[in-house]
């Protein structure tokens, strides 16, 4: 079972990135699904969550409205547009997946990917 993060790289405050996540050895069609980011010398934090029908979804405050998690359950991929990206933005971000509700705690989900790097220049 495996959850893979793609999409990270380096951009300029102001720009735009997608991440992917997509999934292998376990259909995550059921599972909700989130993003979180961790900032070098800091802790991980929720950004988004997406109930696994697509029909729910959560946002950090941080986050809201520059942000939108979307998923393809037919592709078993989770994505993550980042619009107006900032330098506090810069991270890993890692996306996850937990059979049942999503949410915003760490500590609920058991499959983790692997993270992609965010970095964003001023």
């Amino acid at each position: 079972v495996q959850l893979q993060a793609f999409g990270g790289g380096l951009v300029q405050a102001g720009d735009s990135l997608r991440l992917s996540c997509t999934s292998s050895g376990r259909t995550f069609s059921t599972y909700a699904k989130a993003w979180f980011r961790q900032a070098p010398g800091k802790e991980r934090e929720f950004v988004a969550a997406i109930s696994w029908s697509g029909g729910f979804t959560d946002y950090a405050d941080s986050v809201k409205g520059r942000f939108t998690i979307s998923r393809d359950n037919a592709e078993n991929t989770v994505y993550l547009e980042m619009n107006s990206l900032k330098p506090e933005d810069t991270a890993v971000y890692y996306c996850a997946a937990e059979m049942g509700s999503y949410s915003r705690n760490v500590w609920q989900y058991s499959y983790w990917g692997q993270g992609t790097l965010v970095t964003v220049s001023s």
